[in-house]
């Protein structure tokens, strides 16, 4: 009789072998029901709905949400194609979001097919399907991006509502930015005979600073014999003007956030006391306060440290061994990582101090930050050397968060605006709330984000004068939820209001 450690295996081989083949969605006719309700009860498969379910991790928390965000688009596609085969599609919104990066778990999916039941489907985590009885465009119009059956771009901008422009406009100014020129745009504008799209088109492209397309459009239809009043979908005009070449739809949205978000960040933080009269007494309040940020800081990560092993590592008192690192081990290279990190960030305050651009600071010395947070795990053999190269090569998710990270070919467009930005914003406290925010949203590395991020702020802080800032563990939560709000819902104010409490107490404490 097999043992039940060996009736285990027996189950994942079955689910690896799936695993294999692709499949992120399973039906419970994909596997006996002997090994589904064994890898059910021990944690390696999660039910979606009934009859349906995902692969999981054995070490996940009741409730926990991760592997869930992390499948939903994959599971999305195969349960599609599993009722419609390649007869649906998602909605033109949907699509404009998918094209311009936002690859955010969406609360309910919209869908369209022509044998949609015009219902929501559930899912787990409050989130839903809904499949709508429609005709789908023509299928020149479609196309599969990464697995997701979507409108093409020109299809997507002509099928969205007027609506949409004003309650999205920064992911619709994000996809007409992408535009280059109006030929496919004008080719499904005249063989549907719409005027009024055409009007809407042209001037919305005209409000982004696009005035050649829009009267390539405009002239072009009336020479077919339309008549065209253009009328703007969005409610104000763009702050940000796009230049021909500009296309890629994470810079521009990134690029609107900030100019959208930073006018709320000042009406919430505090003005910035200015750079400090000594620069040596700064810097000894920040060493002074080190144990206490390195607790917070790596706690939050999930480390457990103690001041008693901060100061351990600190003082070169370690020796993990490569061959049996355990917990304890991980925890004190986290540590040792920190502490060698944290002397590198003085580093870079100490020329900020001095008079240097934090923006162009940043930019050189933040690749030393991470090269000092992980030094130590390369050296101990858990980590290879070439994990310190540079930014990441693999998609990653956040924990527990609706946000997806963008890709990695986006990353390497997104930080060097990031620092351009940076370098160019005039006030110290835009460069604390959006340098940490936008750091993260974007997620450069596999790991460290969240340190790194808060080193970002609080070099940033040091530039206007402000203290050191830590953010207390027992505030993780509310720290959390205010990323999430800014990341999902484009909400900055919560995370202003968070790090502008947090840096207002820091000032009083260090009075």
């Amino acid at each position: 009789m097999a043992a039940p450690a060996d009736k285990l295996a027996e189950s994942l081989a079955v689910l690896k072998d799936l695993q294999d083949a692709g499949r992120v969605a399973l039906r419970a006719s994909d596997m006996t029901r002997t090994h589904r309700e064994r890898l059910v009860k021990a944690g390696f498969l999660k039910e979606v709905m009934k009859g349906w379910y995902i692969p999981s991790r054995p070490d996940e928390p009741a409730g926990e949400s991760t592997s869930w965000y992390a499948s939903f688009w994959a599971f999305c596609s195969s349960y599609l194609e599993s009722r419609f085969e390649d007869d649906w599609c998602v909605s033109p919104e949907q699509s404009i979001s998918l094209h311009t990066g936002n690859w955010t778990v969406p609360r309910q999916l919209l869908v369209r097919s022509p044998r949609g039941n015009n219902k929501p489907t559930g899912l787990i985590h409050d989130t839903s399907i809904f499949d709508i009885r429609l005709d789908l465009p023509p299928a020149a119009d479609c196309e599969v991006k990464d697995g997701v059956r979507v409108y093409k771009l020109a299809a997507a901008l002509l099928g969205c509502s007027q609506a949409h422009f004003a309650a999205r406009p920064t992911e619709m100014r994000a996809a007409l930015a992408m535009v280059q020129d109006a030929s496919d745009l004008l080719s499904r504008l005249l063989e549907g005979g719409h005027s009024t799209i055409a009007g809407r088109l042209a001037a919305a492209f005209r409000n982004i600073g696009r005035p050649r397309i829009a009267d390539n459009i405009t002239e072009t239809m009336q020479t077919a014999g339309y008549t065209i009043s253009e009328s703007d979908p969005f409610e104000d005009h763009s702050l940000v003007t796009f230049g021909a070449r500009e296309t890629s739809p994470y810079v521009n949205r990134m690029r609107m956030d900030w100019v959208r978000m930073r006018e709320e960040v000042l009406s919430i933080f505090p003005k910035a006391p200015g750079r400090p009269e000594s620069a040596a007494a700064y810097l000894k309040q920040v060493e002074e306060i080190y144990v206490d940020d390195a607790y917070n800081s790596l706690s939050i990560e999930g480390y457990k440290v103690s001041a008693a092993l901060i100061e351990k590592v600190r003082s070169g008192n370690w020796n993990p061994d490569s061959n049996k690192a355990d917990q304890d081990d991980r925890n004190a290279l986290a540590a040792r990582g920190y502490w060698q990190a944290f002397q590198s960030v003085e580093q870079s305050i100490k020329k900020v101090l001095g008079g240097e651009n934090a923006g162009s600071v940043a930019d050189r010395d933040h690749s030393t930050w991470y090269r000092e947070l992980f030094g130590p795990s390369v050296t101990a053999g858990i980590l290879r050397p070439a994990d310190l190269a540079g930014y990441r090569n693999a998609p990653v998710y956040i924990r527990r968060s609706m946000h997806t990270p963008p890709n990695i070919e986006a990353v390497r467009e997104l930080m060097p605006a990031l620092f351009e930005l940076l370098e160019q914003e005039a006030e110290a406290s835009v460069r604390v709330v959006l340098g940490h925010f936008m750091f993260v949203y974007i997620h450069p590395y596999m790991d460290g984000n969240g340190r790194i991020g808060r080193f970002m702020m609080n070099l940033m802080l040091a530039s206007g004068g402000y203290p050191w800032t830590i953010v207390p563990l027992e505030r993780r939560a509310d720290y959390m939820a205010a990323l999430e709000s800014a990341s999902v819902d484009g909400d900055i104010r919560p995370f202003a209001t968070f790090l502008a409490e947090l840096a207002q107490g820091s000032a009083g404490t260090s009075k």
